[in-house]
């Protein structure tokens, strides 16, 4: 730690003593110690800092016998999407988006993509409702084809148990 995160720490400690109950809001309590800290004669921050370099002495030593566990990296791994898995069903914005998207990089060549998702948000916001539906069924149809691919993908999977992932989660899908 620094000698700041040392005088910090200090701070906190004391006024933890000083008002037990009180909440701190850490943005005002921040502020008021980087104030004193500023104020502060580096004779006061010696001490902070004799503090930080023991640490960092500690840290050092502690490095040096520092064995990184067997297996490389640990913690979650991110499940590997099957690329045979069938892929999801698009939205009715989706479907909206797919049939307009080239229309306006032909009206508005210049168009970044960020400025045509905007474009294509502000044009789905103004149509109407039967416009809306007609998207929304064409949803509800690939909805169906996605379901009905998946349970002949997962019955295919029943055969093979070495594959983990016959379920798909939303996290890593890419619609």
């Amino acid at each position: 730690m620094t000698a700041y995160a040392y005088f910090m720490q200090t701070c906190r400690q004391e006024h933890k003593n000083k008002h037990p109950d009180e909440n701190v809001v850490f943005l005002e309590f921040s502020k008021k110690c980087a104030s004193e800290w500023k104020m502060m004669s580096d004779k006061d921050k010696k001490r902070f800092q004799s503090m930080a370099d023991r640490d960092k002495l500690r840290f050092d030593d502690e490095m040096q016998h520092y064995q990184p566990p067997a297996g490389g990296r640990v913690g979650k791994r991110k499940q590997t999407k099957d690329p045979n898995a069938p892929k999801r069903s698009l939205s009715a914005f989706f479907w909206f988006c797919s049939d307009l998207r080239g229309p306006i990089k032909e009206q508005h060549p210049e168009y970044t993509l960020g400025d045509i998702a905007k474009e294509l948000g502000r044009r789905w916001g103004e149509v109407d409702e039967l416009t809306k539906a007609n998207y929304a069924a064409m949803a509800e149809k690939d909805k169906a084809r996605y379901e009905r691919d998946m349970s002949a993908y997962k019955k295919r999977q029943v055969g093979n148990p070495d594959d983990d992932d016959d379920e798909d989660d939303d996290e890593d899908d890419d619609e």
